[in-house]
């Protein structure tokens, strides 16, 4: 009879105890290696995922600087800023964005334009939970419509900025200048650090020449935010440093005198003081409203502006190049005695033509019977081309050049004027190099009465004549008077020193002065007229430039055509002769007579300045059409 086997429970215990044991090590390791891990993370990693973790709840975001205020010399503000509220969106907030614009269009009256430019920003790369500008400037009727939809609209918001206004609408957007929204070639140069937040920069005049000055020092804040990007409180804060505000030497007072006398034409006046170079007016008319550029202007408006013929963005005090006329007689006559070409006692017959050699062309006076004989002062009083016809072919090109050039003809004279033109000062390099022809003496002819070639602008001009003021001292024109703030006026304001006009004999310059104060105040000098009645000696000079035909794309109206034939009527002057306060350069464009348009313009403008304007007084009326 077989027996079954035994249980061998000895064996089974054995067995048992080594399972346990293994499965004791295995969760032991496990656990080993779990404490390690969380060790690692805690530990040894824990500043980086305390980092990331900061990242994810703590955003840091720019805070944009105030920008500078710019005054008048008076202090009275003319460039300042002001709260504007917006329509915002974050489309990462937004549910449905097609319906959400179409609802926003219902209750604002955001344009076509501005709708379009919202969708090419939807488009472009930017950062999470960016805020995106839909509509600008709203109305208190708008504000309140939003007030009460707002619950409607999720990732919609309603915020202010400070945005540049203009109080004195166009009379300073020429001399000014304006911000305007940062495009994207500005975007590849200025410093990201610097404009982080920031939204303008200035785009033209002072606002641009002075850009960092008034832009200010960017500040930070950190703020917390939840997983849906709404902040939910600062952290810290860096204030933003404000720009710098800046005082002008504009006067704003003889800067609408100055629209006011060229209203309903076309033209500029520049006024300098000769002492500082400071520019008192500077007006370009027509001019424009700066305030549409701030914000965006719109199409039409914008075609409009630029598409009229009276061309009102053009600035022509600084960038209007015209011939110069007769306006450079005084400067002439400096340049023949100094060089010795002419003497004071030198006369001439002038029958009413001039002919450079005998049966050849005659270049005709603007006197059709002549001056008889006349020396230079004389020539100067009545303006007698022939007299300047010999003188200049006498000179020569290259003594003319040389002279006119210390003027400051040919070049941007001025220090801190963003934008202007250096005008066409010719020379006989320059006409071979242009025009691959030799210089001619009749080119000479032509220059030495400011005609031909020559091209100049208005704040030319009153460079030049403010030199004459100053008897050949040399102040560059400025527009900055000081810089209200830490920083110093000499570290932004730096001039290049330039040379002195020396005449070799000192009474020169008298003579010259004394021929411009004949204009004015001769028994035959051509602005007589405007000089009537004054209680102060002024120096002058009348001038005129010749306008030939139209642009052949332009359409033909009788009228129109026969009023922009007119030559343009210029004056250069300063006053008093003998202490000058003031200079001023005007053309009116198409005006005809310098004598009977331009200097009355002159004199009106000296006459504001020396006897009308109390220098203690705070300033003219509210700016047009604007709230003080």
């Amino acid at each position: 009879m077989a027996w079954g086997e035994f249980k061998d429970t000895a064996a089974e215990r054995r067995l048992f105890q080594r399972r346990v044991l293994v499965m004791l090590t295995l969760v032991v390791v496990l656990f080993g290696v779990l404490v390690g891990r969380f060790y690692q993370l805690q530990v040894v990693e824990h500043d980086t995922y305390n980092t990331i973790s900061d990242q994810n709840r703590v955003q840091v975001r720019s805070v944009p600087p105030t920008r500078g205020l710019i005054y008048d010399r008076n202090g009275t503000l003319i460039a300042e800023n002001r709260p504007v509220f917006s329509v915002t969106l974050v489309p990462e907030r937004v549910e449905d964005m097609p319906q959400t614009l179409t609802r926003l269009k219902d209750l604002l009256s955001i344009s076509d334009e501005d709708m379009e430019r919202f969708r090419r920003r939807l488009q472009e790369p930017r950062r999470p939970f960016q805020e995106l500008p839909l509509h600008y400037d709203l109305t208190e009727e708008e504000i309140a419509s939003m007030a009460v939809h707002r619950h409607e609209l999720p990732g919609v918001e309603v915020g202010a900025e400070l945005v540049r206004h203009y109080p004195f609408g166009e009379l300073n957007a020429h001399a000014l200048g304006y911000v305007s929204r940062i495009n994207r070639e500005e975007l590849q140069r200025i410093d990201p650090v610097g404009y982080a937040g920031t939204n303008y920069i200035g785009k033209s005049g002072v606002e641009r020449v002075y850009e960092e000055e008034l832009h200010g020092q960017v500040g930070y804040e950190h703020v917390e935010t939840n997983a849906r990007g709404r902040t939910l409180r600062v952290l810290e804060r860096e204030s933003p440093v404000p720009g710098e505000d800046l005082m002008l030497h504009l006067d704003m007072r003889l800067q609408e005198r100055a629209f006011e006398l060229l209203e309903g034409r076309r033209g500029a006046i520049v006024a300098i003081e000769p002492d500082t170079g400071g520019i008192l007016a500077l007006a370009s008319v027509p001019g424009f409203d700066a305030n549409l550029f701030v914000t965006g202007i719109g199409q039409e408006k914008y075609r409009e502006l630029s598409t009229s013929r009276d061309k009102p963005l053009f600035n022509r005090a600084l960038r209007g190049q015209y011939p110069p006329g007769s306006t450079i007689k005084p400067m002439m006559l400096l340049a023949g005695l100094d060089s010795d070409t002419f003497t004071r006692d030198k006369t001439i017959w002038d029958p009413g033509y001039f002919r450079l050699k005998s049966g050849g062309r005659p270049w005709r006076d603007w006197k059709r019977g002549g001056h008889g004989w006349v020396n230079g002062r004389k020539a100067v009083a009545e303006s007698c081309d022939v007299y300047f016809y010999e003188l200049g072919v006498e000179m020569g090109v290259d003594t003319m050049h040389a002279y006119l050039s210390r003027f400051g003809f040919g070049m941007d004279a001025t220090l801190d004027v963003g934008g202007a033109l250096p005008g066409l000062l010719p020379s006989r390099d320059w006409k071979r190099g242009m025009r691959n022809e030799p210089w001619y003496p009749g080119d000479s002819v032509n220059m030495s009465i400011g005609q031909g070639f020559f091209l100049a602008t208005p704040l030319q001009l009153a460079t030049a004549t403010s030199l004459v003021a100053n008897r050949g001292e040399w102040v560059q024109p400025r527009m900055l008077q000081d810089v209200q703030g830490d920083t110093a006026l000499e570290s932004v304001l730096q001039p290049e020193y330039l040379e002195d006009l020396t005449a070799d004999n000192d009474t020169t310059w008298e003579y010259v002065v004394d021929a411009m104060v004949d204009v004015m105040h001769g028994r035959h000098g051509t602005a007589r007229g405007a000089a009537k009645g004054a209680d102060y000696r002024m120096a002058g000079k009348t001038g005129t430039a010749q306008v030939f035909s139209l642009a052949e794309d332009e359409e033909y109206e009788e009228e129109e055509i026969r009023e922009r034939l007119r030559d343009h009527a210029l004056f250069v002057g300063f006053a008093p002769a003998d202490d000058p306060q003031i200079v001023v350069s005007v053309i009116v464009e198409n005006g005809g007579s310098g004598s009977g348009t331009a200097a009355p313009v002159g004199r009106a403008m000296f006459d504001a300045w020396l006897k009308e304007f109390d220098a203690n007084e705070p300033i003219i009326s509210q700016a047009r059409g604007e709230q003080p």
